[in-house]
């Protein structure tokens, strides 16, 4: 009966001891549990960001001024209106302008008829074919002239047959002095007189003429006569290319450079007519309107600013650390001061390959562009931008604060049967929260610690066998 009694009291005991052992365990578990926090490894979406501000501005924008004097006439123009480029916005009355811009508008109208005949007309090609072959007679005349030189002005018989008719000439003048004289004693208005005296004058001429033709069969031409006559010649000849290269230049039509001169006169005389107007440089919106009809405004005077509001931008300036993970196309996020309750999106468009530096900081100038702007956003609105580097689907992700350095590798301490164990890790990309886990020997729904203290990280391996891969 005794003996049975013991083995009761011992399975009791038994019993006693396995409770104590599995209330222990789980109060020490309870401990470790209270201890230290967890957090269960999962999966989800990697971002990581670059944060800065900057300043919206248009993708275009132009303060127009007025080129020229005058008073205003009319102003077409009007804030929020969305004009085309060439649109006239304001102009000036004609009897105000200077001068020059008065006389620009003849100078316009002779200068396109001008051009307009350059390509209509072929009379310039006309008279540069005449005028070659004018040069080209010419020249042929002046050829002749020098080969002459080669030959005799004439034969003994033409000398012979022109000294008879000096013969016959002066007989004819010793006969008419004859006649004359007799005729002196009667008055100068007497007819027998007159035609005595008229007789005599033409056969002096008759006689002058035939010594020169006699003169110039017997003598030869001097060195002078040759001299002038060779001169002649290579003028003609010279006029003659001249002629030729024109023809050449207009043959198959107005020369280039001649209807670019002319455009060059036109495009001048308007340009200076367009000083009496504002035009609009591109396609935007009028932001500012300073003109009124009326105004006396001189060159400089402002009178409109545009902005090409269908492409707002934001510069900002990326520190140095960063601007290697910045590049164009990346997705950004933007809000502003001015606009509460609303976030908006934008693209990176450019990112600056210089840097620049401001006290001693080497920063980059990134433009972001925004993708659905409206018309609450407003050039010089101050802007937040965040920009996303990274942008990583279905990761582990590791929290940030609970890696640690264990003999120079990186770890982190999960509780397995709620015992710390270390695990070696390797990491991808990382944020200010969490990091992408590349390798190590962890499992979805792991509870990772995420302040493990000294006891756990100091010493070689610290407290506990460390696992990994």
């Amino acid at each position: 009966m005794k003996k049975k009694w013991w083995i009761v009291i011992g399975v009791v005991a038994l019993i006693g001891i396995i409770a104590y052992v599995v209330l222990s365990s789980q109060a020490k578990a309870a401990q470790v549990m209270s201890t230290y926090q967890t957090e269960k490894l999962t999966k989800g979406t990697f971002t990581a960001s670059v944060g800065a501000t900057g300043t919206v501005h248009s993708n275009q924008s132009a303060i127009l001024s007025w080129q020229t004097s005058g008073t205003v006439s009319k102003v077409m123009g009007e804030v929020d209106q969305i004009v085309k480029a060439g649109d006239t916005l304001a102009e000036l009355k004609s009897d105000s302008m200077p001068a020059n811009v008065i006389n620009a508008y003849v100078e316009f109208v002779s200068a396109q008829r001008d051009l307009e005949d350059l390509l209509k007309s072929n009379l310039p090609a006309a008279q540069a074919f005449q005028a070659v072959a004018d040069a080209q007679k010419a020249l042929e005349d002046a050829q002749d002239k020098i080969d002459s030189y080669q030959y005799k002005r004439g034969t003994a018989e033409d000398e012979r047959y022109w000294k008879s008719q000096v013969v016959l000439a002066q007989q004819q003048v010793d006969w008419a002095e004859r006649l004359y004289k007799r005729t002196l004693n009667l008055s100068p208005a007497n007819p027998k007189r007159a035609q005595a005296e008229t007789n005599l004058y033409n056969a002096r001429q008759n006689l002058q003429n035939k010594q020169a033709n006699l003169n110039w069969f017997i003598s030869k031409p001097s060195d002078t006569d040759y001299d002038v006559d060779m001169a002649a010649y290579e003028v003609a000849k010279q006029k003659l290319e001249d002629a030729k290269r024109e023809w050449e230049r207009l043959k198959d039509g107005p020369d280039k450079d001649d209807i670019a001169s002319a455009e060059a006169r036109v495009a001048a005389a308007k340009a200076t007519i367009n000083l009496a107007k504002i035009e609009a440089p591109f396609t935007g919106t009028i932001t500012e309107v300073y003109s009124k009809p009326g105004d006396i405004v001189t060159a400089g005077t402002q009178a409109f600013r545009m902005d090409d509001m269908s492409r707002l931008l934001i510069d900002v300036e990326i520190s140095e650390v960063d601007i290697n993970q910045v590049e164009i196309g990346q997705p950004v996020t933007i809000t502003f001061d001015a606009i509460s309750g609303k976030t908006y999106k934008g693209v990176v468009k450019e990112v600056a390959r210089v840097g620049t530096i401001s006290n001693g900081v080497v920063n980059f100038m990134v433009t972001v562009e925004l993708s659905d702007a409206d018309e609450k956003v407003l050039p010089q609105m101050t802007a937040g931008v965040t920009i996303t580097t990274i942008e990583l689907d279905d990761v582990i992700l590791i929290p940030n604060r609970a890696v640690r350095m264990v003999d120079g590798n990186r770890v982190v301490f999960v509780l397995r049967d709620n015992v710390p164990t270390s695990i070696q890790i390797g990491l991808g990309s990382s944020n200010g929260t969490y990091s992408e886990l590349r390798s190590g020997d962890l499992n979805i729904g792991d509870a990772i610690i995420l302040n493990p203290g000294p006891e756990l990280t100091s010493g070689p391996g610290g407290m506990f066998m460390m696992r990994g891969r």
